[in-house]
Formats: C-alpha cells, structure tokens, sequence
C-alpha cells in the first residue's frame, strides 16, 4: 500500500503498533518477542496503550496536522479483538482506556483482512520464523480474535471487511478500491492503477 501511494504522490506515513517510537519498539519487544515473560491480560493491555499514547503524540499527531495520510499497521480495533475479546477483558472498560491513549482520535477507514484460520495458520508457517506470543497461542484464543473482528466491523463505525483470500495482487486491488471508494480525497481512483492519480481541478 506504502509504494502505491507513493507511485501516486499522495503524502503519507507508514506506523505500525506496538512500535513506531523508541518507547513502542521496547513495547513491541516485551509484548511479542519475550514469551518467557507471563503477562497477564490487565498488563498486557495497559503496554499496549502506552505504545499506542507515544505513536499518537509523537507521529500520527504531526502526520495529520501537516496533512499526511497515515496508513496504520493495526490500531485501536485490534486492542477490541485481542485484549478486549481475546484475553476476555470487559470490553466497557477497555473503551475509555482506548480513549486516554488516542485522545480521542479515530481512523476515517478500518480495514479488516478476514482469512479463514486454516488459510491463516499456512500463511504464517511460510517464511517465518520464531512464533511470537500472539502467533503461539493456540486455536480457541484464534478463533475468538477471528469472531472479534466480524462482530466489530458489523457493530463498530467506520470498519469495513475485506477477503483476504487470492494472490497478493488481487488482495491489493481489493484494498486499493476500498480506499479509492471511501477516501477519494487522499488516494487515486482505483481505475487509475498505481502511479496514476485522478485529480479534479474544479
């Protein structure tokens, strides 16, 4: 998506959760690479949302004041599936935690890639390596992410589901519709391909 938009000229920045600043690279680190820590659900989100305060202070904030798309590798929606639904937190009190990290601020577009979990897991065991501590856990906890995500994007504004079965290419046209369709003053028509980009003047 990042090289579509730049074939366009269509100023962005490219972020992705847990990480973007040095604090959420730490984040990043302890939340999926140290498995051999036992973080509980409580502790796990709370990180989560500190990650996500300093990538909104530090970068999406100044993205968007100087009129930057900001293509964003997960976001508050994923905090609902995992923490919320995933690790069985009361999803009521987990809004206004979302709400003190974001200052309120809410993407214009989610896109959610549904992929049955069979398909999934077959994605993930080619050209990976080391599992981390989402990927390692077992088929229940996938499964209640996966029925998260189709709850959220039928109930919660601004969320729109997507297969992602096919090739890479097809999956990225889809995507590139989506957004033309939904966002047409910040990215090109769909039918204008890559490195067009359909301008109105009037």
């Amino acid at each position: 998506m990042a090289a579509w938009l730049d074939a366009a000229e269509v100023p962005h920045v490219v972020v992705r959760e847990p990480g973007g600043t040095p604090l959420g690279e730490v984040i990043r680190d302890l939340v999926l690479k140290r498995t051999d820590l036992d973080v509980g659900p409580a502790s796990e989100l709370l990180m989560m949302l500190a990650a996500r305060a300093a990538l909104v202070r530090d970068v999406v904030g100044p993205a968007l004041e100087a009129g930057k798309l900001v293509l964003a590798d997960r976001f508050a929606l994923s905090t609902l599936a995992y923490q919320a639904y995933g690790r069985g937190l009361d999803p009521a009190r987990v809004h206004p935690a979302l709400d003190i990290a974001t200052g309120g601020l809410r993407p214009d577009l989610y896109v959610v890639l549904d992929l049955p979990l069979r398909e999934a897991a077959e994605r993930r065991h080619r050209g990976r390596g080391r599992p981390d501590r989402f990927e390692s856990e077992g088929e229940a906890f996938r499964h209640k992410v996966r029925d998260a995500y189709l709850a959220l994007a039928q109930d919660e504004p601004g969320v729109e589901l997507l297969d992602a079965q096919g090739t890479p290419e097809e999956v990225h046209a889809r995507i590139c519709g989506l957004l033309a369709a939904r966002l047409p003053a910040f990215v090109p028509a769909a039918s204008g391909g890559p490195g067009r980009r359909e301008r109105d003047d009037g």
